[in-house]
């Protein structure tokens, strides 16, 4: 059905403006819809697999005929000219069609046939493949070759679903089983402790295996096997009561550095410090030659410098400094080096891309005497750059390791050709990578869909439809995973399956948006708007009134003497500098005023009147360049454009940040649910179907890497590639990766990297 009533108009999809259709929608749910045939309630169908249409909220399957549509007679128009009578030209129609139409999703169309390659080995079989093969663990060619090939370096180039655990934990039995090696000289190295227990689990099921054997192999985290060494040779140095084992332990000791150079917690990203102080330890770059590139650096790095002064007279130390720790330890006590080179003869790395430099270096000193290196990896996998890793040892393994051997592990046993193909064609337009194809075992009907939303309200309302057909055909919540660039991406998918019956699941660290400090600020600006005297409120809005938190005694002690609220006593406050004591002064009406408008205009009033956007301008680069204030702001624009005043939109806002909290203490609970994860959080996870948000430039590429790209620098958007490849492969069945054709209120452009899957079949 193409035609709807509302308030008594009729409204036709066709000619209705492409920006209504998330409207209409609400209306629909709001029971404001009627069937203009039979007068019953009826709602606005917005999925991605079929156009929208109306049906019968209580009876879909219901089907009233289109009623005809009658142009209204239109009597000719006359022009008087010179006595005569004229007939004026008129339009045939009286409804023009509105320019955005709604735009139906598109195949992602595979350019090379299906063709189940043989996987099934064993040309140079042995005995022990033969047994493996028996228990059910089939190795392919490639991957058998991995497995039995110990001695001496081996790089093995992994693609996306091409069982590299299964190599890794084959080849350690094959070790331990055929060569007889001892365990206590293979050191296995995960980057997750829960990777490691699996290996371990998955080793002792093996043939032949047995557990007494398989614990005396050194296995675990880069972080708990040099703890461990640490632990040995300086037991009261590195004792655990002395390690900083919670982020807030961190976060104070940089926050109290922070008061000697007047850095405000509400204006200053201790949190973002912090990472960047972690980035340059993995970098072995020491405050004394750290270079900063830019103020929010040197004033960081002024923070690194107290930072490790207070943990160096504190006795304390963080889980970066293990392995600097260990680095040091193995450097300055030749002895203990040449004891640990003959002890461990054999190094086996997962996630070899993800290694950073400290890693890298522990790894290739131990490894010095007998260069058994087993490294397992993808460069087109390396999405890590912010805390370190760097793929280039990766890229670059023979050059520490001359005689490594190089195996493709080519066959991707969890995804469909389609899904494979579309990967494979996006990812090869990266210029600095090992060439590789992967190839799919098997094949579907539905291929990879692009869809079209309007913005990213009508996304996620396209994304939950679709979601609970699926569901109702008998698909479990757990089949699906959402992912996005960056948490703040997430609010309006967060927002709609909140407000639906689906269960789901966030990330545990995923900040609620609404507590995001400059969304955060804005609501401020709301609350003491609406109550004068509010004291959390009047806090947060200080710093965008270039006010310390110092001067709220004063606030106070003014609004005592004066007898007025805390916002009025604003402007009895005198500064060393006349012109911000005119700011507060036409401040003040402006703050009052909001209360009487839409949340929209008030945000636009608080950005240009009260002069937001000039603060965060000189604000600058004191905050992360993937988490720009700016975008918070047109994010909050988005979301508050659905509301009509500011207690409804603060009341939403509450609610939201409630249920973020609620969903985050279910979340382990929830055994099948729905998954909303960023890029980053799902790697190494698969699920049967994938919805990828906002695949345009400025999200996927995201800003920060196009400008990194316009100033000649090539790393970041090559990054930004890899993060797209990952979010595809993880899909098992269903890929579907969402184009809105607008973002944060302005015109959006398809992501530059979807241009590799629009070409035209030859």
């Amino acid at each position: 059905m193409k035609t709807a009533l509302y308030q008594n108009e009729r409204i036709i999809l066709e000619q209705l403006a492409r920006e209504q259709y998330q409207k209409i929608y609400l209306n629909g749910k709001n029971d404001e819809l009627l069937c203009p045939v039979c007068h019953q309630k009826v709602r606005l169908f917005l999925g991605i697999e079929e156009e929208p249409r109306f049906y019968h909220a209580h009876s879909p399957d219901k089907d009233c005929p289109e009623p005809l549509i009658e142009e209204p007679k239109q009597e000719p128009v006359f022009l008087e000219r010179n006595g005569f009578r004229i007939p004026q030209g008129r339009t045939i129609v009286k409804t023009v069609k509105s320019m955005d139409t709604f735009k139906p999703a598109k195949k992602i169309n595979c350019h090379l046939p299906f063709s189940k390659p043989k996987v099934t080995i064993n040309e140079n079989s042995i005995q022990y493949l033969n047994q493996l093969e028996e228990h059910g663990v089939i190795l392919d060619t490639s991957q058998a070759a991995a497995v039995t090939e110990t001695e001496g370096s081996l790089l093995v180039l992994a693609g996306a679903g091409s069982g590299k655990t299964r190599v890794l934990t084959a080849r350690t039995a094959y070790m331990l089983h055929e060569k007889n090696i001892d365990p206590q000289s293979i050191m296995l190295v995960t980057f997750t402790s829960k990777a490691a227990n699996e290996m371990k689990n998955r080793l002792a099921s093996y043939p032949f295996m047995k557990r007494e054997k398989v614990n005396q192999l050194v296995t675990g985290t880069f972080h708990s096997i040099f703890y461990r060494i640490l632990m040995f040779h300086e037991g009261n140095r590195w004792a655990s009561d002395r390690l900083l084992k919670k982020e807030w332990q961190r976060d104070k000791i940089l926050k109290d550095a922070g008061k000697k150079y007047d850095l405000s917690e509400k204006e200053f990203a201790f949190d973002l410090a912090l990472q960047q102080i972690g980035f340059w330890k993995n970098s072995l770059l020491f405050p004394d030659n750290v270079k900063a590139k830019s103020e929010w650096e040197e004033k960081t790095l002024l923070l690194y410098k107290e930072y490790e002064e207070y943990k160096k007279q504190q006795g304390l130390f963080d889980f970066d400094d293990m392995l600097i720790g260990c680095y040091q330890l193995l450097h300055s006590n030749l002895q203990l080096l040449e004891y640990y080179q003959n002890r461990f003869q054999y190094f086996l790395i997962d996630e070899f891309q993800d290694i950073n430099k400290v890693q890298y270096e522990l790894i290739k000193v131990l490894s010095g005497k007998h260069q058994n290196v087993f490294a397992v990896g993808d460069d087109d996998q390396s999405i890590y750059a912010f805390r370190g890793s760097d793929p280039s040892y990766l890229l670059d393994f023979e050059k520490d390791y001359p005689n490594a051997k190089l195996i493709h592990l080519e066959q991707n046993y969890r995804s469909s050709h389609g899904i494979v193909t579309a990967a494979n064609e996006m990812i090869a337009k990266n210029k600095v990578r090992r060439i590789k194809k992967m190839r799919a075992q098997f094949e579907t009907s539905t291929p990879p869909l692009l869809f079209f939303p309007y913005d990213e309200e009508e996304e996620a309302t396209m994304i939950v439809t679709d979601l609970q057909e699926k569901i109702a055909q008998g698909a479990n919540p757990s089949d699906f995973a959402i992912l996005y660039r960056t948490n703040a991406a997430s609010r309006a998918i967060f927002e709609r399956l909140a407000s639906s019956n689906l269960p789901f699941r966030i990330d545990l660290d995923a900040e609620a948006f609404y507590e995001r400090r400059i969304v955060r600020s804005i609501l401020a600006f709301f609350k003491i708007s609406l109550n004068e005297d509010d004291n959390q409120a009047l806090s947060d809005i200080l710093p965008i009134l270039y006010l310390k938190q110092t001067v709220l005694k004063d606030i106070k002690a003014e609004s005592i003497l004066k007898d007025c609220s805390f916002l009025e006593a604003l402007t009895f406050m005198k500064t060393k500098h006349p012109f911000q004591e005119k700011k507060l002064n036409k401040a003040v009406p402006l703050i009052r005023s909001l209360k009487s408008l839409t949340p929209l205009k008030a945000i636009e009033m608080i950005e240009k009147d009260i002069g937001f956007l000039d603060y965060l301008k000189k604000r600058g680069n004191e905050t992360s360049e993937l988490e720009k204030g700016s975008d918070d702001l047109k994010d909050l624009k988005v979301a508050a454009k659905n509301f009509e005043s500011l207690p409804s939109f603060l009341d939403h806002a509450l609610h939201m940040s409630a249920m973020n909290k609620e969903i985050k203490s279910l979340s382990r609970h929830f055994h099948d649910a729905i998954s909303l994860s960023t890029i980053h959080r799902a790697k190494g996870l698969e699920y049967k179907m994938v919805y990828i948000l906002g695949a345009v430039d400025g999200s996927l590429p995201h800003d920060y890497a196009l400008d990194s790209y316009r100033n000649g620098d090539f790393s970041a958007i090559e990054e930004e590639r890899r993060l797209l490849y990952v979010s595809m492969t993880r899909a098992k069945q269903r890929l579907f990766i969402s184009v809105p054709q607008n973002r944060r209120g302005k015109k959006a452009h398809p992501s530059r990297f979807l241009a590799a899957l629009n070409k035209k079949k030859k």
